[in-house]
């Protein structure tokens, strides 16, 4: 096997000035040493996956990275530059920038390289070392281990996809603990939304301030590997519990009962100390109500944000929304277009035909249709109910999922409909989180999520559906259906119009969710009217992606090669706006 890096993948001139430059400039590399076999479609993988999440960390680093087909080997390329490089950390331009590449479904070598390389990172003497190296051959050898910097030594990487984390110290127990006496441990949950760098470069980075601190801390990786639950007895055992995470913690209710910090992932990378330091407090004046104790929501963090939940309420009440849009929408997709294919083949009245269950002809073509039909209509019967029972499941996990669908049921009985949905949804998720904050004894916390939280949950959400809310909401589903149903001329072109820019506008942001949000509501009880505002949502969101498409084919002179690229491949996904989203950090008058 080909070595990570070699001194012909070091580069310690980097002149580029941005980071598709300089992602080019050390891709030729890889491209010249025959790792890479595409450079423009690599640069459009890396691309994709810049776009997803800025890959500059604090401390002057970057570290774009992807797994792609058209590479042949892990590699590794690295370059310093003068100038500095903006990658998006918070500190300011990156003048140590790392690429790493993998080939396509390489996940666990992706992983290896991106965790073992954010433990070295963690060591200052490590950077101090690569700044201060004068021959690509001196930094091949430190990055690929043979030279070290002096400094601490070095745990081995931890295996990808699971706890990384081995408690910080020898032996399980840090250097600086007083002999006899037992150390101050924290676990840890580390996530981000890729899975990926900023996922266990937070696990490094507590791991080694514990270190630091004379802390044992012990790390469960959340990333696109998978992972590996931490040992009960270690959660035990824990006097404190840490979540760095920018989705949300699976399995909170293991850690009920503990002080928790929950912050951002970055908050992980950049401010290990600080968490470690704020976890000792909590502990110290015994906050035991911070973990969840089945399922519980979260408290802030140390710095006064929560992880998942960062931000005003604002940002956290979209966040549960948007949660149970996006599992709604697989219903929305399969029920959709088997509905257009039964009308395809057998018309629109297919809709009003008798149930296949009771009349089915193997040889007529209508009965096919109203067998698509119908299991299409089955299918949409499910989006407010998976609506509601997600929206609580994003606000209080698990216990919340059965309260949420029972909700979302009786929304559909009393015809409140995709309103109704969303109203129950938060009505179970704020009733679970309420009776997740009651104290209870040890031996009941095995029971409370499985039994006691869904049982008295979904009562009291059916008592304020059936009894206080749901008339009213129901009333109010019913003048939106009628008011939709009554557009037309101008006011359905204005309608239209605003809801097509908010489409457009931010390519997958939250106006654009907004909107879609707003016109899969009127599918939960299929109209006219709302069967034509998601017509004019789809066709809205069509234009941005192939606009930029046919831009990158009629004037390809004026963007670049992964621009072209990224393109080519709208052609084919433009049905959603997201593809457009890495033209977006150009000039706008090149992707307005």
């Amino acid at each position: 096997m080909s070595e990570l890096i070699t001194a012909e993948l070091v580069d310690l001139d980097l002149s580029a000035d941005t980071k598709e430059a300089a992602a080019r400039s050390l891709a030729e590399r890889m491209v010249a040493a025959h790792r890479v076999t595409d450079l423009d479609g690599f640069l459009a993988d890396v691309a994709a996956r810049e776009a997803q999440m800025p890959t500059g960390l604090d401390g002057g680093i970057g570290i774009p990275h992807c797994r792609s087909e058209h590479v042949n080997a892990p590699t590794l390329a690295f370059g310093r530059s003068a100038r500095g490089i903006d990658f998006g950390a918070s500190d300011g331009p990156a003048d140590l920038v790392f690429l790493i590449a993998a080939p396509a479904g390489a996940d666990e070598d992706h992983l290896s390289i991106l965790s073992g390389l954010a433990r070295k990172l963690m060591d200052p003497e490590f950077t101090a070392a690569l700044r201060a190296a004068e021959e690509p051959g001196a930094v091949a050898a430190l990055l690929r281990g043979e030279e070290t910097a002096t400094g601490p030594a070095e745990g081995p990487a931890a295996e990808p996809g699971q706890e990384a984390a081995e408690p910080s110290g020898e032996g399980g127990a840090p250097e600086s603990s007083p002999a006899g006496r037992r150390p101050f441990r924290i676990v840890a949950v580390t996530s981000c939304p890729t899975g990926i760098a900023h996922t266990y470069l937070a696990a490094e980075s507590l791991t080694a301030a514990g270190r630091a601190e004379g802390v044992e801390v012990t790390v469960e990786t959340q990333g696109s590997g998978g992972f590996r639950k931490l040992d009960p007895a270690v959660i035990a055992a824990a006097d404190a519990v840490v979540w760095a995470h920018d989705v949300e913690v699976r399995d909170k209710a293991r850690f009920a009962g503990k002080p928790l910090v929950d912050v951002g992932v970055k908050a992980g990378v950049n401010r290990p100390a600080e968490l470690i330091a704020e976890a000792r407090r909590k502990a110290e004046r015994g906050e035991v109500s911070g973990a969840p104790d089945g399922g519980k929501a979260p408290e802030p963090g140390a710095d006064g944000t929560p992880g998942a939940d960062v931000g005003h309420f604002g940002i956290r009440l979209r966040t549960y929304l948007m949660s149970g849009v996006s599992y709604m929408v697989p219903f929305v997709a399969a029920g959709g277009l088997l509905i257009a294919l039964s009308f395809a083949i057998g018309g629109y009245e297919t809709a009003g035909a008798e149930s296949v269950a009771d009349h089915f002809v193997w040889g007529e073509a209508d009965s096919w249709a109203a067998l698509l039909n119908q299991i299409g209509s089955a299918a949409f019967g499910f989006l407010v109910p998976v609506l509601a029972g997600y929206i609580a499941y994003g606000m209080a996990d698990r216990p919340a999922l059965v309260p949420g669908f029972v909700g979302g049921a009786i929304a559909l009985t009393i015809d409140a409909g995709f309103l109704g949905g969303l109203v129950a949804g938060l009505l179970a998720g704020a009733v679970v989180m309420a009776i997740q904050r009651i104290p209870v004894h040890a031996t009941l916390r095995g029971i409370m999520p499985v039994l006691v939280i869904p049982l008295i949950a979904s009562a009291a959400v059916g008592f304020l559906m059936y009894i206080v809310v749901g008339k009213p909401i129901a009333s109010l589903q019913n003048a939106l259906t009628d008011w939709l149903n009554g557009l037309s001329g101008s006011n359905a072109v204005i309608l239209g119009i605003v809801l097509g820019l908010m489409m457009c506008f931010d390519m997958g942001g939250p106006l654009n969710k907004v909107a879609y949000a707003f016109a899969v509501g009127g599918l939960a009880d299929p109209t006219d009217g709302g069967l034509k505002v998601m017509a004019a949502v789809m066709a809205a969101g069509m234009v941005p992606p192939l606009a930029m498409a046919l831009a990158t084919t009629v004037r390809s002179r004026l963007f670049t090669r992964t621009e072209r690229e990224n393109g080519r491949a709208a052609w084919v996904l433009g049905p959603p706006s997201s593809p457009r989203a890495p033209f977006r950090s150009p000039p706008p008058t090149r992707c307005g």
